[in-house]
């Protein structure tokens, strides 16, 4: 339970984590070295100090109580202030409490110390850092001592803690200078991986050290391999369309010279044979074909509504929403998966309506019809390639190789994006909705 409420604070992204696993050793090492080194150096060293002093504060205050009376005190002590640096005043108001600077390393052990060596103290007075200011209870009064501070205490006992705070914090500094170039690589190959996923190849270099530099030769090989494998499995179904189309063509002149009463349940496999050529052939080039242009996804269902319209069919317009900028598509591979979606709606329902939204994140277009729908059990089924869902859609309708839903779902992914099918609120059957990253 700890540990997973530490991982919810914990840097997400790889610099923020590396920073952390550099700079965090190294302050747990200064806390260190400040508590256990530097306070116990300092301690006794403060100690010694002030254990020196104490000699001549004991011999003042035994000059004083040992004085006949109060003016011969008064003299020995004027004797003695410059010799031992040493002010004093003799009789003096007494101090009510100890005062020590909330932050002062070494102030707690100089009245430690003072307390420990000098009988009769009434109180010690740390007000002036560079002051020490002390009252005793003797016998002629309240005798008032004041000294330098460095005479107790270590000259500047901080000056190590800034030291090591400038020299941590610079030195971690450059060292996040040389990580920063040894994960600039990972970050590149990263956006490379990602670019790719949207169906954007974009130059990348491998670099960095030995290990990085392998794996970003990896990604390249990999890339290269898929290329290659889109490439020929488009140029393998071309060229079974192209070898089936010509005696296609053959077969549909020899019908044409029999009786129309015969030839008519023929001359509709033919169409049928040609129709699953040219699936076959649009689910091999789903993935290939035109780049990444500036389009606008408002005028491409403009264009597919159209196209509806000069065909007869019953297409509408639905919500066309959100800001009419250019975006990086392929026109023709998004143009294709509207036409095979409103396709599939028409062919499975009466009506269909088009529509698209517009965020600064996302392209959202939809498709809805009236037909039967798909249950959800069944709909990740039914994006899988040749897959025919019978008590799902009314298949007297038309003919196909369950090749449609695939192909939409192949050129989603090549924009980054994702084919989502569910329920229609407005037509009652089903919705579909290609959603891309824009």
């Amino acid at each position: 339970m700890l540990f997973r409420w530490i991982k919810n604070y914990l840097p997400r992204g790889l610099y923020g984590r590396a920073a952390l696993i550099l700079i965090l050793p190294v302050l747990l090492l200064q806390l260190l070295v400040s508590v256990v080194f530097i306070q116990r150096h300092f301690d006794g060293v403060t100690r010694l100090m002030t254990s020196a002093v104490n000699i001549e504060l004991r011999f003042l205050i035994d000059t004083v109580n040992n004085a006949a009376d109060l003016q011969q005190a008064q003299a020995e002590l004027a004797r003695l202030d410059a010799p031992l640096e040493i002010q004093t005043e003799l009789p003096a108001l007494p101090g009510q409490e100890d005062i020590k600077p909330w932050i002062d390393l070494t102030g707690q052990m100089v009245i430690t110390s003072i307390r420990n060596g000098v009988a009769n103290v009434i109180a010690v007075s740390l007000a002036d850092r560079r002051r020490v200011l002390m009252w005793i209870d003797t016998s002629h009064g309240v005798l008032e001592m004041e000294f330098s501070r460095r005479r107790v205490s270590a000259s500047n006992p901080h000056q190590l803690l800034v030291i090591m705070v400038v020299m941590g914090a610079l030195m971690t500094a450059i060292a996040y200078l040389f990580l920063r170039n040894q994960l600039r690589p990972i970050k590149r190959m990263a956006v490379a991986a990602t670019e790719y996923g949207k169906g954007r190849t974009v130059p990348f270099n491998p670099t960095g050290a030995v290990e990085v530099r392998a794996a970003g030769m990896a990604f390249l090989d990999m890339r290269n391999r898929l290329e290659r494998q889109s490439q020929s499995r488009t140029l393998m179904l071309s060229g079974v369309s192209h070898d089936l189309r010509t005696p296609l063509t053959r077969l549909r002149l020899g019908l044409s010279m029999l009786d129309d009463q015969d030839v008519e349940p023929l001359l509709h496999d033919v169409d049928d044979m040609q129709r699953l050529v040219s699936a076959f052939l649009d689910f091999a080039r789903s993935d290939a074909g035109d780049s990444l242009e500036p389009t606008t996804p408002q005028d491409l269902v403009r264009d597919v509504l159209q196209d509806a319209a000069r065909m007869g069919q019953a297409a509408s317009a639905g919500v066309i929403e959100g800001p009419e900028d250019a975006v990086g598509l392929r026109p023709l591979a998004i143009r294709r998966a509207l036409e095979n979606l409103l396709s599939n709606a028409l062919r499975y329902g009466e009506k269909a309506e088009v529509g698209v939204s517009v965020t600064e994140r996302a392209v959202r277009f939809y498709v809805e019809d009236d037909g039967p729908g798909i249950p959800p059990e069944q709909r990740d089924d039914a994006i899988n390639p040749f897959v025919r869902l019978d008590p799902a859609r009314n298949q007297d309708q038309g003919s196909g190789v369950g090749l449609g839903l695939s192909i939409v779902s192949d050129i989603a992914r090549t924009h980054g994006g994702v084919l989502r099918l569910g329920d229609s609120e407005k037509l009652g059957g089903l919705k579909a909705e290609l959603v891309l990253a824009r």
